[in-house]
């Protein structure tokens, strides 16, 4: 069976890249603010792992908010990076191009810190598996990581530290700003994995 992975270049879709060594990887551009450098990421560790790598172009930028569009957060959001429904975006956009590869499963990591967020939860990837395969093409939606933190899919799946020091996870700027929780998320995984 034909496996995707939606791969972001951060710590956890590294890691789930590594793992499953899927067919095929997709970098989605959907308008976010660091996208230049999430493709470059993407693209490198693709090459490493001789993995077919697709980059879908979707400018959703003016529908997003919070740091990750460069804008203010909506009163409704559970953290600063929130954007509207963007799981959900990310894999419509997936499964559209999956349909037209041949591809029958589309892998997401999520860890348990992403568990604030609605679409970061068990109940989320089982609501769009339920749907995806209802639909034409029968996709099924993977997420195989949401029983670990970040730390733990490195070791789970020996990925080298050089990958993990490509690894961009920052929301606001193409270059690491170190002060955003992505960054400070990346940090945290390099210190408990003892990474210079």
């Amino acid at each position: 069976m034909k496996k995707a992975v939606l791969l972001s270049g951060g710590v956890d879709s590294i890691c789930l890249t590594y793992g499953i060594k899927p067919e095929i990887a997709y970098t989605i551009d959907y308008g976010q603010t660091v996208a230049e450098r999430e493709i470059y990421v993407s693209n490198y560790i693709c090459n490493k792992l001789n993995i077919k790598h697709k980059v879908i172009k979707v400018d959703c930028k003016h529908l997003g908010s919070g740091s990750l569009a460069n804008s203010i957060s909506e009163n409704i959001s559970p953290s600063k990076e929130w954007w509207p429904f963007r799981n959900q975006l990310l894999i419509t956009l997936a499964s559209m191009q999956s349909v037209k590869d041949g591809v029958k499963e589309i892998y997401l990591a999520s860890v348990k810190s992403d568990d604030f967020h609605k679409d970061g939860t068990l109940n989320f990837y089982t609501l769009m598996n339920n749907l995806l395969f209802y639909q034409e093409g029968e996709i099924k939606v993977v997420c195989p990581t949401l029983e670990y933190y970040s730390h733990e899919l490195v070791e789970r799946y020996d990925v080298p530290k050089e990958l993990i020091t490509m690894a961009h996870s920052c929301h606001i700027s193409n270059l690491a700003c170190g002060k955003c929780s992505g960054c400070i998320k990346q940090l945290k995984v390099r210190y408990e994995l003892n990474i210079e």
